[in-house]
């Protein structure tokens, strides 16, 4: 059974560091790109995984973000980590997550596997939503099983290593770039008109010439 992390252990009293002065941001390239429009209808326009104009059904976040839907639904439940485009309300909706809010569910991911407490990743968590987006890209947390510490320069990450701290970390820029390859091979839906747009896997393409080939 998976962790929905509420039974992680809950350590003391919340210390997350999270220094906003020198921020470092990357000017990341966009790997993936969507259709604007369904396949067989001409439209040359195409939007990145990052796009606002993009939002994921739950499935589809889970599966770009490695969890599974139990843990997407509970952390959506308890407020850990709500849909941004649609909530579950009316019961009739289904849930679509951003790009910015998929990242954030690896993240959590990765630090609970990391043994950081539910209460310390709620903190970096809210944190992080207040973040501007671009400066998402620029940052490197680190952790050492309780506190998380943001790090906007490679030396701030020496500097805690020499201190014996941050015994892991997590690029959020690496993180970032992952994640809108996954994004641009799954389906999202377009928050403007609710159509689907089928994403572009290289690997189906090539599997489609070779039988074309047969």
């Amino acid at each position: 059974m998976s962790s929905t992390g509420d039974d992680a252990a809950v350590g003391g009293r919340c210390a997350v560091h999270m220094p906003r002065a020198a921020r470092t941001v990357t000017d990341l390239p966009r790997m993936g790109r969507f259709p604007a429009v369904q396949p067989g209808q001409p439209a040359i326009e195409r939007l990145a995984p990052t796009s606002d104009l993009l939002g994921f059904r739950g499935p589809t976040a889970c599966a770009a973000a490695g969890i599974t839907y139990r843990q997407l639904d509970y952390w959506a439940r308890t407020g850990l980590l709500e849909p941004s485009v649609r909530t579950a309300y009316p019961s009739t909706s289904q849930r679509l997550y951003s790009f910015r809010d998929i990242l954030l569910l690896k993240i959590v991911k990765r630090l609970l596997d990391a043994g950081v407490s539910l209460q310390n990743i709620r903190v970096a968590v809210a944190h992080l939503q207040a973040a501007a987006q671009a400066d998402l890209a620029g940052l490197t947390l680190m952790c050492d099983g309780a506190t998380v510490y943001e790090c906007t320069t490679p030396q701030q990450v020496v500097d805690l290593l020499k201190g014996g701290q941050g015994v892991f970390g997590i690029a959020v820029g690496a993180v970032w770039q992952e994640l809108e390859l996954t994004l641009g091979r799954l389906h999202a839906e377009r928050t403007d008109t609710g159509e689907t747009l089928v994403g572009h896997d290289p690997a189906d393409e090539l599997a489609q010439r070779r039988n074309r080939a047969v």
